[in-house]
């Protein structure tokens, strides 16, 4: 009987994992969904007629298609101008905190020295700060230093939220890489240097892709300090986006699709990379 009982067990939570799974998959499509709906209404505005983009009862699907609103968003102001702009920043940031954030993320990782705690609390409360308290204090230093309605002071003041989230992000790979890798490559003839490049660099490799996509989304979605340290001859494509709002009202059409050829650049990237980051996240997320 216990041996009936015992086999009777599996088959019964069978339908019960079933239900879980489907329950899970439900809530996946629901969040799905909810993510996904803001990024289809921006191609549905975009490739709508402008009059439809202002119905007061808007279509769910779209009625008719257009091209208009692309034309309209290239010619209402300089568009190449902005993206190359935030293209060069964006690169800039992502290639001197990449560099600059891993070889700080290695020295508190790999290293033991005096004060190595409050770096890493230093690290963690710089990101809590909120990004519009420091507007004023950031012109000043920029005004100071003349690098006011330049871009290399955006860089600058880039670098300055975006460098601990680099390095924090790039210090929980390195964790978790086992340092015996190391003191086996050094063992073998390697000095530290050749050791960090042949054995560590590699197996980091993956980290380094995620971090410099997130810090490349985060640069080149900035608003609130592209709007407030450049002039308009200098403006970013995120600021370029706000000459669709004049006196005689919005232009929602032409906006949506400035808004989705502004994220052309993103999805490319990220289709690139994708294997890259799908496989550093994972290794984020695992204690080796």
């Amino acid at each position: 009987m216990s041996a009936i009982a015992s086999g009777a067990n599996p088959a019964g939570s069978r339908p019960r994992r079933r239900k879980s799974k489907l329950g899970w998959n439900l809530v996946g499509l629901f969040v799905f969904a909810v993510a996904g709906f803001p990024v289809y209404w921006m191609l549905n505005t975009a490739f709508k007629p402008a009059k439809d983009a202002i119905d007061p009862d808007p279509s769910l699907l779209p009625t008719a298609l257009t091209l208009s609103n692309f034309s309209r968003a290239l010619n209402i102001a300089d568009f190449w101008g902005p993206v190359g702009r935030s293209l060069i920043v964006s690169l800039a940031v992502v290639a001197i905190g990449v560099v600059v954030g891993l070889l700080a993320a290695l020295a508190i990782s790999r290293f033991a020295f005096r004060g190595r705690k409050i770096v890493i609390v230093g690290i963690l409360a710089v990101q809590m700060i909120p990004l519009v308290a420091m507007i004023i204090p950031v012109f000043l230093l920029l005004n100071d230093l003349d690098q006011y309605d330049k871009l290399s002071g955006l860089i600058i003041t880039y670098l300055t939220f975006i460098l601990p989230f680099t390095v924090w992000t790039l210090r929980g790979f390195i964790v978790n890489i086992p340092k015996e890798l190391e003191e086996a490559a050094m063992v073998d003839g390697c000095s530290r240097t050749g050791a960090f490049v042949r054995v560590v660099f590699p197996l980091l490799a993956p980290g380094m892709v995620a971090t410099s996509v997130y810090g490349f989304i985060q640069a080149w979605n900035e608003y609130l300090y592209a709007l407030m340290l450049l002039s308009q001859k200098n403006q970013t494509a995120t600021v370029w986006l706000s000459n669709f709002s004049t006196k005689h009202g919005t232009e929602y059409a032409p906006m949506m699709a400035g808004a989705t050829m502004m994220a052309v650049p993103i999805v490319a990237l990220f289709l690139l990379v994708q294997r890259k980051m799908a496989a550093g996240l994972t290794a984020g997320a695992v204690k080796g």
